[in-house]
């Protein structure tokens, strides 16, 4: 994930993340997994991060 996508995320959150519900976040993007492919822990963070970055699922 580029530094300038991460930047975003830290502005739009304004709050700590967890490190691989960004990597989630960024296979889902790029079509590589799904969010039924998320682990449920991991499943609100990402899809929060997906709403901030306003992706359509």
């Amino acid at each position: 994930m580029s530094r300038v996508r991460l930047w975003l995320l830290d502005i739009l959150m304004g709050k700590e993340k967890n490190g691989m519900a960004i990597v989630y976040a960024t296979l889902i993007i790029k079509g590589k997994k799904t969010l039924e492919q998320v682990p449920a822990i991991l499943r609100e963070q990402v899809e929060q991060i997906l709403e901030d970055l306003e992706v359509k699922l």
